[in-house]
Parts: C-alpha cells; structure tokens; sequence
C-alpha cells in the first residue's frame, strides 16, 4: 500500500520568499514550461512532455503566487522544503450512483498501477484556469476538469458540462511516490453524474471500473489493490458521507470555504 503523510509544520511559503527558497520559480502565475533534464531520464517520453506542464504554485492559504513545471512541483525534495501547487480529484458518478475508477497507467512517473477517483490533475497556469480568489479558482478548476476527462478518459466535454461540476470542498495533504516524487497540493474536490462514453487513454489510463459504494470498501480490504493517497484520504474521510446524499443532501456539502488539512 502507498504512505500517506500528514501536513507538517514547515516555514510557510509566501510571495515574499519562493524566490529565495526556489529560484526555479516564475513568479508569474501564467507561463512557460522548463526544459526536461536528468530527473526524468528513463521514463516514458509522453509522460515526461507532460511534466512540463506548468503548476500553479501556492501559498499555505490557496493564493497563487507563482508557477513552476509539474516536474519542479512533484519532486521530494522542493516539497520537503514547503512547495505547493493546485490540484482538482473529480468524482464521477452514473445514474446508477456508481462511482467511476481509473487505475493509473503504469507509464505515469507518479503513483503509477495505483487506483483512485475517476480523474485527477491539475489546473495549469495558462488563462482560463487560474483564480485568485475561490470563486474564480473554482471556475478554472472546472475547465480544467473538463480539459482532462477528455484527454485520459476521451469523454467529451458535451457529457460533462462545466455548470454540471459540483465543488465541495479543498484539502491540503501530502504525499511521497517513491521517495524521488511525490504530491503537496491544495486538492478542489468536484463531483459530477453524468453517463459517459468512455475512450481511454493508454497512456494515461491502465483500467477503469464502475463501482458501488459496498464495492469499493472490499476493494480496500483487498491488500493486492494500492490507492492513491490522496484518495485513501478522502474515502477514509469523506466520500462516503457525501455518497449517501448525492442525490438528496449534497448541496449542505458544498461550497465550503475552510480548507481541510489532512
């Protein structure tokens, strides 16, 4: 099974000091990615384009002040020293309430084989997906969503309308891969029920399945299966409260503007 591990107490990361502590920081929030080098040698080379991409970096309170490539943000020892950066986990559920899984494709650098919720990504600092303040961050987390149900699981954005996506909740937590990567983000959690059609990407994608509630609890008594951390952490939390009142309840869940640190 993957470690999760908790937030702990190190100096908070501010605009004032990113620089300091990161220069690989551009301090813009929209930007360029950075050339690959040596970190990624030896990994599958869509999988490394991608870590190019460019993360929205963060302070402890959800405040962008800066972007950096997702390889800068995903490795140890810059999250050791406080890193952080945006995240989005959508839960995507049919009309039988069955929640949709994705175990990750054994090419992807971080968490590769691991189950976990439906998608799980990033919003990236290019217009239209940033947001300072919660109501605009929500929107680019949105879009991003959309951006990337598309790209690992090919449903088209039609199926998944963005005023469909129901944001819940942030959580900041932290997590090693495998001691050279791992994950520190603030993570906008978004449901949606939708029933999609389904073209995987096999690069990103090694095996979806549609799931029960019940199903999914055995799934976690089963010691062959390793999750996600940052989806442990919100099954063990969470998500099956929030389950029990998709379709009855929910909007009691939303919206909510404390983030929780786990």
């Amino acid at each position: 099974m993957s470690t999760t591990t908790t937030v702990t107490q190190t100096a908070p990361i501010t605009a004032e000091n990113v620089l300091r502590l990161f220069p690989e920081i551009d301090t813009r929030v929209t930007a360029t990615g950075q050339a690959s080098d040596g970190d990624l040698a030896g990994y599958d080379e869509e999988q490394i384009r991608l870590m190019d991409e460019v993360c929205i970096v963060l302070d402890e309170n959800d405040k962008p002040i800066g972007s950096a490539s997702k390889k800068t943000c995903h490795l140890m020892k810059n999250i050791d020293q406080g890193l952080l950066h945006r995240a989005f986990s959508v839960f995507l559920f049919d009309s039988q309430n069955r929640l949709l899984l994705q175990q990750r494709a054994s090419e992807k650098i971080t968490f590769p084989d691991m189950w976990t919720n439906t998608c799980c990504s990033h919003p990236l600092g290019i217009p239209g997906e940033t947001g300072d303040e919660l109501e605009s961050a929500v929107v680019g987390v949105r879009r991003a969503a959309q951006r990337k149900l598309h790209h690992e699981l090919g449903i088209k954005a039609a199926q998944v309308p963005l005023d469909q996506f129901r944001f819940l909740t942030r959580i900041h937590y932290k997590a090693p891969s495998d001691g050279k990567w791992g994950e520190h983000e603030v993570d906008y959690i978004l449901f949606i029920k939708a029933d999609v059609e389904l073209d995987v990407n096999p690069n990103e994608v090694r095996d979806v399945k549609y799931v029960a509630a019940d199903q999914l609890k055995a799934m976690f008594e089963d010691n062959s299966l390793r999750f996600t951390p940052w989806f442990k952490l919100i099954c063990h939390s969470l998500l099956f409260e929030w389950w029990e009142h998709l379709d009855d309840g929910l909007e009691k869940y939303m919206g909510e503007t404390q983030i929780r640190r786990m």
